[in-house]
């Protein structure tokens, strides 16, 4: 891919330059005044854009005015605080220390690696990121960091084990064989877009079914590769001070697993007992799986289940005498994330400020008016509407959110060229996965950095955007290459969806 980048200088440029720029916590403290400054400027420049849904007038929110400045000190707490990977990041690495504490994951890992072929490993690493989308934001706390675990005990360097999940996880995350929260939530905003046209249209959260199961292979097999060809070779042999040794299990070690799986099994159980019923008690109020806490309280039952495990194992094998062994545990696993509450706490400010100033909607919706104004031919317009989606991205982090803007805009235009509303929506979800791993405002883009100081102290942005822009590359070419294809092969997009009207 590209003679791998130029062998690696032009990475290695993106590195330097990246990591050359401040602390990445006083980064985002620089971002945050700059969006105060920018407000201003765009406030008084009286630069604005049109919704495309309430033809309502969008002006940026001037941010350095007396309301604005009130709103930044009083709700600078509740920013940081309220931000979402804040507390899920907090509750899962308490249920992660039981287990860790324990022992229960080196054991875990140790088995895993003993028992898989090794040439699979990276395959399985990019290919597991993907499938943990469905199960909301599990990958980024409890995968990416065990793939670094992983590869280390393997001899090999662990920041190319987690740039694999990573990539799976962020990457891919409009790529799965299983449908997740995501799924009815774009859905119900391309039916809301599509009934502009035709009043009676109905997208099922099924409509890119097949299209995500056939991305599922493709994005693992290009993740499998550029972690092999580029990102491997270009961080060559590990030399840090974190060792992982992969001894045999002990007999303990082994009761210790059987009965962390009988915990294990015991905890689905229940769930199977909650969500098999029509009416099961972990159900959602209209009585489906998808909007039942086993599915949006995926985090709660992560605490559960590792929390379980781990105190099952940790009592087994003797690890856990008492309460205070456990507790340690958990306090032991809090105390490596000092340096990412910290950071959070800018970041979150970042974010609150961007929103706050309307700055991202007006960006999303100038940009969507500039391409559709191009008036290109169908397989231009897809590409180009993949790379605003992806450039967008890099600005603003929710995928309904910008989905709330384009659908509107783009679904109508190719309703009127003759394309479904789903064929929209797949491009948006394509170009809002490629870059999720380059974008500082994706909201788990601080816990990577904190993960990968971890084994390099002068890691930065710089550092994972050089290793990340590699799978950017290859996703993008990858996916664009078998949207066309689907195109030109005309292949439905999921059950009973076509891609014309």
């Amino acid at each position: 891919m590209f003679k791998a980048l130029r062998k690696f200088s032009f990475l290695n440029f993106v590195e330097r330059v990246g990591n050359a720029l401040p602390h990445p916590a006083t980064l985002f403290a620089i971002f945050a005044g700059s969006v105060l400054i920018l407000s201003f400027i765009a406030h008084w420049v009286d630069w604005n854009a049109i919704h495309p849904v309430t033809k309502e007038v969008i002006e940026p929110v001037n941010l350095l005015s007396k309301e604005g400045i009130h709103r930044v000190l009083l709700e600078m707490v509740e920013n940081f605080t309220g931000f979402a990977p804040l507390g899920i990041v907090l509750v899962a690495m308490l249920g992660i220390g039981m287990a860790e504490g324990s022992g229960l994951i080196g054991a875990l890992i140790r088995k895993l690696v003993l028992s898989a072929p090794k040439k699979l490993l990276t395959f399985v690493l990019v290919f597991s990121g993907i499938l943990s989308n469905f199960a909301s934001d599990i990958g980024y706390v409890l995968l990416i960091p065990l793939a670094g675990v992983i590869f280390l005990s393997v001899g090999r360097h662990p920041i190319a084990g987690m740039a694999a999940a990573f990539a799976g996880v962020s990457g891919g995350f409009s790529a799965n064989l299983i449908l997740g929260t995501i799924d009815p939530l774009l859905a119900g905003l391309s039916q809301e877009a599509a009934r502009i046209v035709d009043p009676v249209y109905e997208v099922n959260p099924t409509a890119n079914y097949y299209f995500m199961v056939a991305s599922t292979f493709i994005v693992a097999a290009a993740g499998t590769w550029v972690t092999e060809r580029i990102v491997a070779p270009r961080l060559g042999e590990y030399k840090g001070e974190h060792e992982e040794n992969l001894d045999p299990l002990s007999k303990k070690e082994r009761k210790g697993l059987r009965v962390a799986g009988l915990t294990v099994l015991g905890i689905l159980a229940i769930v199977l007992i909650g969500i098999i019923p029509e009416h099961g008690f972990l159900r959602g109020h209209d009585g489906s799986i998808l909007n039942g806490p086993v599915i949006k309280g995926v985090v709660a039952w992560l605490f559960i289940l590792a929390g379980g495990a781990g105190v099952a194992y940790g009592i087994a094998t003797g690890k856990y005498k008492n309460d205070s062994d456990i507790v340690k545990g958990m306090t032991d696993s809090i105390k490596t994330l000092s340096a990412y509450i910290v950071l959070v706490f800018f970041a979150a400010q970042f974010v609150a400020y961007f929103k706050w100033s309307n700055l991202g909607l007006i960006f999303a919706i100038k940009g969507a008016d500039f391409l559709v104004s191009l008036n290109v031919g169908l397989i231009p317009l897809l590409i180009m509407f993949v790379i605003l989606s992806a450039t967008i991205n890099m600005f603003m982090g929710s995928a309904s959110a910008k989905w709330a803007v384009l659908a509107p805009i783009f679904i109508p235009v190719f309703m009127f060229l003759g394309y479904s509303p789903e064929l929209s929506q797949v491009v948006f979800r394509i170009g809002d996965s490629v870059t999720n791993i380059i974008s500082p405002m994706m909201s788990f883009f601080a816990l990577i950095i904190a993960f990968i100081q971890k084994y390099d102290k002068n890691a930065g942005i710089g550092t994972i955007i050089s290793t990340m822009l590699p799978y950017t590359i290859a996703f993008f070419i990858a996916w664009v290459i078998l949207l066309v294809l689907w195109v030109w092969f005309d292949i439905p997009l999921g059950p009973g969806v076509s891609l014309h009207l």
